[in-house]
């Protein structure tokens, strides 16, 4: 044993902060993206969103003889308009926009300025401002103040209220909300069923039940008596409620001793109560997808554009770039490497755009049929073909497919909506799964309501029109699109 040198040469990937800071942006949703983006620019001072650039000062006049010349030039003009009450307003038809902006120029202009934002609001700047959605809790607790509770009873009311689920259901029961109340109270089971049955009757019908038998039963009863089978229908929701979610109409009406259409008279009935009363009510806010790209036909070609709102319009600093010039020292070291930061992000940020246009022109194109002709005409793709197409790897495809969404004239997608796997056919191609599904909703749809398709028979239908399906798979698709069973899709005529 002796000590001594030894060479190797062997090849290492190294993901260096560059390029994972690209990868992070590329799998980033436009929100997720806006701030990021923001976190980074507020320690950047290099980085500046358009929105926050202030205007640029305009130059004061260097001599008195100019300044007086432009004076006296528009003094008479403006005067006029001052005193003529029909004088139109002057014109901004000149105002600079944030494209001619100067410190937006050079190297960010490539990529912040080919977006635009429309500007929306007043002109004052204030944004409109939608009022917050009322809450079921809100919405009963105003109906108790308006009723005549005593203070032991609102008291139990309002614990009831707040024990409420997002449905409107009372899941933990009585014992629950007198377990809530404070010991001082000393309110029984019998107080507080009786409060929540009051409770039941308030808008909407059928809030703080136990249970879907008795949310249905408290709505029925509110009907009047003169109901053509009100009755029928209280005693199938007491008694025969698992045959109605089978839909054995001819069952019920045999045990209960009424024909089939009085039965699917009163079926019908119970099917225009609401299960979830307490879900209109839901305070939970909308939340709207903004496209990442458009989908347009024109000239009789399919065109991709990346949505122009959707993109950041961050830019460098110009004014702090003139200062690294005239820095010293570690000021400039910093300045320096802010500045590098700052443009590496920005091609991050063209790399990723540049990287979702095409990914969503070899989709468009692939999917062509199916913005031509609609879901049944959807080709089966999967992300190694598009990877292959555009020379990335199948990791990069999905991250650019994930949460970014594509407009197009039927509506706005998830990318991974285009992706689906393909089932052979007669003929040696293949129908992608989202096709398949789409000739099962149809087939279904036009069914005849008494003598509902089968699986099995679903499975023969698809196999005469060349598609190669088993009766399990037909059962897997159905189930994915929420389609009860044929048994339970009967319906009495």
């Amino acid at each position: 044993m002796k000590p001594g040198l030894q060479f190797r040469l062997h090849q290492q990937l190294t993901l260096t902060p560059q390029l994972q800071q690209a990868i992070r942006l590329l799998q980033l949703s436009q929100l997720e993206l806006e701030a990021e983006l923001r976190q980074i620019a507020e320690g950047n001072p290099l980085l500046e969103f358009a929105e926050d650039a202030e205007p640029e000062p305009e130059p004061a006049a260097e001599e008195g003889f100019q300044a007086n010349e432009f004076t006296h030039r528009d003094e008479a003009p403006a005067k006029a308009a001052k005193d003529d009450d029909s004088a139109a307003p002057p014109s901004d038809e000149h105002t600079p926009e944030w494209g001619d902006d100067d410190r937006f120029h050079g190297e960010a202009s490539d990529y912040a300025g080919a977006s635009s934002r429309a500007s929306g609001g007043d002109e004052d700047g204030f944004e409109p401002q939608n009022a917050a959605p009322e809450s079921l809790q809100q919405h009963l607790s105003w109906q108790l103040n308006l009723s005549q509770f005593s203070p032991r009873e609102h008291a139990i009311a309002t614990a009831i209220i707040h024990a409420l689920d997002e449905d409107g259901y009372l899941r933990d029961g009585v014992d629950a909300v007198q377990a809530a109340l404070p010991a001082e109270l000393g309110a029984n089971a019998e107080e507080i069923e009786a409060a929540r049955q009051r409770v039941q009757r308030f808008d909407p019908t059928g809030i703080a039940s136990l249970d879907l038998r008795d949310c249905l039963f408290c709505q029925l009863s509110q009907f009047s008596d003169d109901t053509p089978h009100r009755d029928l229908a209280m005693r199938i929701v007491n008694e025969e409620l698992e045959l109605l979610a089978r839909n054995d109409i001819t069952k019920i009406a045999r045990k209960l001793k009424a024909t089939e259409d009085e039965a699917a008279t009163a079926a019908a009935l119970i099917r225009s109560l609401d299960p979830r009363p307490g879900a209109a009510l839901d305070a939970t806010p909308v939340e709207y997808v903004a496209p990442d790209v458009y989908a347009r036909r024109e000239n009789g070609r399919w065109q991709v554009s990346l949505n122009a709102d959707a993109q950041p319009r961050l830019g460098l600093n110009q004014h702090y770039c003139d200062l690294i010039a005239r820095a010293r020292g570690d000021d400039a070291t910093w300045m320096k490497g802010q500045l590098q930061e700052a443009r590496w992000l920005l091609k991050s940020l063209q790399s990723r755009a540049e990287t979702l246009t095409k990914v969503a022109e070899v989709i468009v194109r692939r999917q062509s049929a199916f913005l031509d002709y609609g879901p049944e005409a959807m080709h089966p793709l999967v992300l190694r073909e598009v990877a292959e197409e555009v020379g990335m790897h199948e990791s990069t495809i999905s991250r650019v497919t994930t949460r970014k969404y594509m407009h197009t004239p039927r509506g706005t997608f998830e990318l991974k909506h285009f992706f689906s796997s393909g089932v052979a056919t007669e003929d040696g191609g293949s129908a992608s799964a989202t096709a398949i599904q789409a000739m099962l909703r149809k087939l279904i749809g036009g069914e005849d309501p008494r003598k509902p398709l089968s699986d099995q028979s679903l499975a023969e239908e698809l196999q005469r029109r060349g598609i190669q399906v088993a009766r399990r798979t037909v059962a897997k698709y159905r189930e994915a699109l929420r389609i009860p069973s044929s048994s339970e899709r009967v319906r009495a005529g």
